[in-house]
């Protein structure tokens, strides 16, 4: 989830690169609507990357806070670049496994899915 419709156009097609599947979407209610909708749909996200700040819309920690309620398993990561933000220091606290500032490269996201997912 990222506001900025080419930011979240060129995360998907780094997903994509990297092999997985995703949905793109551009505030946490869509995040959420998403969310719901894989879930009903038998295919739940194995992961969800949220941005933290969205202006004029529900952000990654107000999103995570329902997303939570909806499943407390949920795996989220938390990405902003604004990195003097507490959420991003503290992303644990806030139910979220990692953290990935802005900017990043295919590298820093395939490395962090690496961390996540790590193959045996």
């Amino acid at each position: 989830m990222d506001d900025q419709a080419p930011l979240a156009q060129m995360v998907g097609n780094m997903l994509r690169h990297l092999g997985y599947q995703c949905d793109c979407v551009h505030d946490g209610a869509q995040a959420i609507e998403a969310y719901c909708a894989a879930q009903q749909a038998g295919l739940p996200y194995d992961l969800t990357i949220l941005d933290l700040t969205v202006p004029g819309g529900m952000g990654g920690a107000q999103a995570m806070q329902r997303l939570r309620e909806i499943d407390p398993d949920i795996r989220a990561v938390v990405s902003s670049g604004y990195s003097n933000d507490p959420i991003m220091a503290e992303y644990g606290d806030h139910g979220f496994c990692a953290v990935l500032p802005k900017p990043y490269t295919v590298h820093d996201l395939s490395a962090l899915l690496a961390k996540l997912f790590p193959t045996p």
